[in-house]
C-alpha cells in the first residue's frame, strides 16, 4: 500500500473539508498549505480588483510566504494536492507550495472545489507551469461521497 499525503490550500474551510474527506477515504496524512497571512473576506473579494486575491492571482509570479515550512515527502508515494479554483486555477499560495517541493518518483494527483468553475483549466495550468510534477489529473469535488468515490478509482 502507498503512503500518501493530502496536502491543501483552503481560505474558506471547503475544500479543508474535502481534504479531510480524501485523507480517510485513502488512510492518508494531512498537510495544510497555510499562507503566512490568512485571507479577510474582504482580501477574497474576488469582484473587487484591487483586493488582495484579486492582485495575486492578476500576477502568475507572486508566491505569498506560507506559515510553515513545506511538506517533507520523503517517504511518501503519493502526493494529491487540493485547492479551492481561483479565477480558472489554483490560488498563488499552491504555487509557492508547488515550487518548494521535490517530487521525484512520486505520483502527483490533484483535486479542487470550485463554486462555479470546472477543473479542465485548473489540470492545463498546472500540466503547463509544472511539467516536472507529472500531475496525472485534477478532479473537481463537491461532496464527502465524491472524494470516497474518487480515491476508490485512484488505484492507490
Amino acid at each position: 500500500m502507498s503512503k500518501i499525503l493530502v496536502a491543501y490550500f483552503s481560505a474558506t474551510g471547503t475544500t479543508a473539508k474535502a481534504a479531510r474527506a480524501v485523507a480517510d477515504a485513502c488512510r492518508a496524512d494531512l498537510f495544510e498549505i497555510k499562507p503566512a497571512q490568512a485571507y479577510s473576506s474582504a482580501d477574497l473579494n474576488w469582484t473587487n480588483p484591487q483586493s488582495r486575491s484579486s492582485l495575486e492571482m492578476k500576477d502568475p509570479d507572486c508566491r505569498p510566504a506560507l506559515a510553515f515550512k513545506t511538506a517533507d515527502l520523503t517517504d511518501y508515494d503519493v502526493l494529491i494536492v487540493g485547492f479551492p479554483i481561483w479565477w480558472g486555477v489554483a490560488p498563488r499560495p499552491v504555487d509557492t507550495f508547488l515550487d518548494s517541493i521535490q517530487t521525484d518518483g512520486k505520483r502527483v494527483i490533484a483535486f479542487c472545489t470550485s463554486g462555479g468553475s470546472d477543473s479542465s483549466e485548473a489540470f492545463k495550468d498546472l500540466k503547463s507551469r509544472y511539467p516536472q510534477l507529472h500531475v496525472e489529473s485534477v478532479k473537481l469535488l463537491t461532496s464527502s461521497r465524491a472524494a470516497a468515490q474518487w480515491v476508490r478509482s485512484l488505484d492507490i
